[in-house]
């Protein structure tokens, strides 16, 4: 699959490492996994593919698999579910998973997930931990941990991006970063483009109103601290098909790992875009 997206500039995920004292990430290809750290309590955001190295990598930050407890899940597509799906190796099969009552219709089989611009219906997604089903503006605590959950539909019918201690938004695949600012995520994997669209502009209205300048943290391609950045092009959708501003930091095959190590992991923080 890598071949596709080879040269197009799609794909940017950070590598491994922290972004801060407080967020870290595990790359897995082209995706990102996060971790969000407040005293002796680690939770985790998404839970990637069923990827064979994540215990390795989450090692490099420190960061011991037994420790996860919580896992938020932003939506329930494999690259953000894989490590808890129920033929995966069971690392987290002690963790409590918390979703979207939305989100969950996919994972009992109400809903069916379609890309591609609905062409294609993918299978089913079977997962055994115990789940928290959440609502559109719930907010609640983990030991301390404020989290707010915003619904942001238009990828998945579910979609939720959860705000962290007022800080930290992480946002799944709801926002994508090219060169010249944020966009609605890829065009060919939304369940509906228009209603992507028009969430993006419920979200940033929102977090203005309330005067909030989060770290936006995304999925695929890194992360800012500028807001205007973040919500550049929130009316316009990134399509893979598509002539974009040229980034130049992006890698050509974002399947690529070799850059992802250990030393790399250690040697200071994970640079925002769009700074």
């Amino acid at each position: 699959m890598s071949w596709m997206y080879r040269g197009k500039e799609i794909f940017k995920p950070l590598n491994t490492g922290w972004i801060d004292e407080n967020a870290a990430c595990v790359r897995e290809w082209v995706a990102n996994i996060f971790f969000y750290r407040k005293g002796d309590t680690t939770i985790m955001v998404d839970a990637g593919y069923n990827y064979d190295r994540l215990a390795e990598k989450m090692g490099w930050l420190g960061i011991d698999p037994k420790s996860i407890h919580h896992i938020l899940i932003t939506h329930q597509d494999t690259d953000h579910v894989g490590a808890v799906e129920a033929d995966s190796p069971g690392l987290f099969r002690n963790a409590k998973l918390y979703i979207g009552e939305i989100e969950n219709r996919y994972l009992i089989g109400e809903a069916r997930r379609r890309v591609i611009y609905h062409l294609y219906k993918l299978p089913q997604v079977t997962i055994c931990n115990e789940k928290q089903l959440l609502h559109d503006g719930e907010v609640f605590d983990i030991d301390g941990v404020r989290i707010e959950c915003f619904l942001v539909p238009g990828h998945t019918w579910g979609h939720m991006v959860y705000l962290i201690d007022d800080k930290y938004l992480f946002t799944g695949d709801t926002l994508w970063f090219g060169a010249d600012g944020g966009y609605s995520f890829i065009s060919s994997l939304a369940e509906d483009n228009k209603l992507a669209v028009q969430s993006l502009a419920e979200l940033e209205r929102k977090l203005r109103a309330r005067g909030l300048h989060p770290y936006f943290i995304t999925g695929h391609t890194g992360w800012t601290d500028n807001f205007a950045f973040a919500f550049a092009h929130k009316d316009k959708r990134c399509s893979p098909f598509k002539k974009r501003v040229h980034d130049p930091s992006a890698p050509y095959d974002a399947y690529d790992e070799s850059g992802d190590t250990e030393e790399n992991a250690k040697s200071g923080f994970l640079k925002g875009v769009g700074r």
